[in-house]
């Protein structure tokens, strides 16, 4: 494969897809919410709510909370106050998986317009004759959604560090985040989720004509992101250290079938007939 091909037809998509409106304005949307607005929300306003602080530590679905969670998790809201244990709890625990939503975003954004939004603006066919291989076809797609969300992942992730340390900094007086299970979210389980998206919605994308047609369908991936963080408020399932590094395990190796089968089954000679 010529990594030149593969780099010019992932810059071409990047290109096309800083020219769709709807998409950007999409992609943007989302950051703001996790990245900022929530953040802002739990660190500064709720903590000057009367009683708002001692009603979400002594709820008793928390003290359940508390109770179920492990200990290494625990441990970490040992000697705080009720607005640290509450700015805790929810940005560094209950927020993790959400947080995961971000890569989700832009990376099926980006690949459900590689060949969708190719389709609907027809200029598929005259990139189906360039003289480039299949795989290479395939690959520069894969990397036009994949650097620019991990990209993006790991800055957003860098100003969340930023506003969850600095605005409660007199109240802690130290920084406290990132947790440990952060850095397994975002460098081991991000990339898996972001690569079985990609692959996932190419394939996608080549079936259905449209751009908003392949986002909808391949969205259904963010599915997975709602039931950890289901999972994690309602206490059945934790995201410490170890269950992420599992969930990473498990994420890669169905990156890896669902990657191989869209290798596999990918043929610019069926692109051309559908």
């Amino acid at each position: 494969m010529n990594i030149r091909n593969i780099m010019a037809i992932a810059q071409k998509d990047w290109l096309e897809v800083r020219q769709n409106k709807s998409a950007m304005i999409s992609m943007m949307i989302v950051p703001f919410i996790f990245i900022v607005f929530l953040p802002l929300l739990i660190t500064l306003i709720l903590p000057g709510v009367s009683g708002g602080v001692e009603s979400f530590v002594n709820d008793p679905d928390m003290q359940v909370f508390f109770t179920m969670m492990p200990e290494s998790m625990s441990r970490v809201l040992q000697g705080l106050d009720a607005a640290q244990i509450m700015i805790v709890t929810v940005l560094g625990y209950m927020f993790a998986p959400m947080f995961l939503i971000v890569p989700l975003m832009f990376s099926t954004t980006i690949a459900a317009e590689s060949f969708a939004g190719e389709k609907e603006r027809k200029t598929l066919e005259a990139l189906l004759y360039q003289p480039i291989s299949d795989k290479e076809l395939f690959f520069g797609k894969v990397m036009a959604a994949g650097l620019p969300a991990i990209a993006v992942t790991w800055l957003c992730f860098f100003l969340y560090t930023i506003i969850v340390n600095a605005i409660p900094y007199a109240s802690f007086g130290r920084l406290w985040f990132p947790l440990p299970v952060w850095w397994l979210l975002i460098f081991w389980v991000s990339p898996a989720l972001i690569a079985m998206s990609i692959s996932l919605t190419v394939m996608i994308s080549i079936k259905i004509q449209t751009f908003m047609g392949a986002y909808q369908t391949s969205s259904v991936v963010v599915l997975i992101v709602v039931v950890f963080f289901i999972g994690q408020i309602t206490g059945v399932l934790f995201l410490s250290s170890l269950v992420t590094l599992v969930m990473g395990v498990a994420f890669w190796a169905i990156t890896a079938i669902i990657g191989t089968i869209a290798i596999r089954s990918f043929s610019r000679q069926k692109l051309l007939t559908d």
